[in-house]
């Protein structure tokens, strides 16, 4: 089948979930050209596994201090070469369009008859699930209009009765053995200010803290180390930590969630799926939330246990076989199979 895949490149999770199913989409033989759109600065690892591809600069928003700038976001927008993109998009030959909340892809499916699927966690705000109060009304819509798809096949950390899967934990997650190193914790707070995140964490001396953030140089300050965002080291930071410190972003959060490492999630403030993501964490009691900076919720926090191991079943593979078969309709039999493992 020749597919047309788009990536949204803000953020590291969908990088890492479509690289993984691109890679097995082209081991089972079908052909695959790539849509990266969103920040157009961002380094795209192991891009090679995503060729043939084009870059377009797309729709993102921009935040400021943990908050989504709508002034910036404004600014920045250029809505004439946005839909000249999607006129101008030869999308003959494709079968089948995969967007990963890219809308370029998705607009290009609609304006040419493909049948699009939309994968993510973003999907799953296509159903009844838990919903930030301030995301209601005009916002969801606009949430869920952002790259819209014939098939939307959400994930989340439960199933709230609606035809969702389960997150899609990475194979390098899936192959780790977590350990704990007592006072290591990771931080991954890539909306904050760093310095203000420095100096909320210099109150905890006793701690380790490894802060992954874009600097031009890795070093050490009290009791914390600046690290550059590097997936290998990441990763073996996360096995061996005792908890994550991050943002409210779905993929991080998962992978903290699989291993059994306690988390306490920092939402930007005004962001809709971070926002109802933190709701839903409360809900289901896997982890802490912060609306600031806060150094009580963090001390209190650091005295908590480790939680089980979601230990969350293989769903790229099935994904892309459900996909191989043709099976691309109703997810509902997918979902039901996915959750009784």
């Amino acid at each position: 089948m020749n597919i047309l895949y788009g990536v949204q490149t803000t953020g590291n999770g969908h990088l890492v979930r479509s690289r993984d199913l691109v890679s097995r989409l082209k081991n089972k033989g079908h052909q695959i050209h790539t849509l990266f759109s969103g920040d157009k600065d961002k380094h795209i690892p192991d891009l090679e596994l995503f060729h043939p591809y084009t870059r377009k600069r797309g729709l993102t928003f921009i935040t400021k201090e943990g908050k989504i700038s709508y002034l910036h976001t404004i600014k920045q927008l250029d809505l004439y070469r946005f839909y000249a993109d999607i006129r101008s998009f030869d999308a003959s030959g494709f079968q089948l369009a995969i967007t990963d909340y890219e809308p370029i892809v998705s607009r290009v499916a609609k304006q040419n008859g493909i049948l699009s699927l939309g994968m993510g966690h973003m999907y799953s705000f296509c159903y009844d699930v838990p919903l930030y109060r301030g995301g209601r009304g005009v916002a969801l819509r606009v949430m869920n209009n952002f790259a819209p798809v014939d098939i939307p096949l959400g994930m989340h950390w439960h199933h709230f009765g609606q035809p969702l899967l389960p997150p899609m934990i990475p194979a390098d997650i899936k192959e780790l053995t977590p350990t704990e190193e007592k006072d290591l914790v990771v931080v991954y707070l890539h909306f904050e200010n760093l310095e203000q995140v420095k100096s909320l964490l210099f109150r905890f001396p006793e701690k380790t803290f490894h802060i992954y953030t874009r600097t031009d140089q890795e070093y050490e300050e009290k009791n914390i180390r600046i690290r550059y965002v590097n997936r290998n080291n990441f990763i073996a930071d996360l096995a061996k930590c005792e908890g994550v410190i991050c943002n409210a972003g779905f993929s991080l959060l998962s992978e903290a969630l699989h291993l059994g490492k306690k988390v306490l999630a920092k939402p930007v403030q005004g962001q809709i799926e971070q926002e109802s993501n933190a709701l839903a964490l409360e809900k289901l009691e896997l982890g802490t939330v912060m609306h600031g900076l806060d150094q009580e919720v963090v001390r209190k926090w650091l005295r908590r246990s480790a939680p089980e191991p979601q230990n969350y079943p293989e769903v790229a593979e099935t994904v892309v076989d459900w996909v191989d078969r043709g099976k691309v309709k109703d997810p509902k039999e997918l979902s039901e199979q996915l959750w009784r493992r």
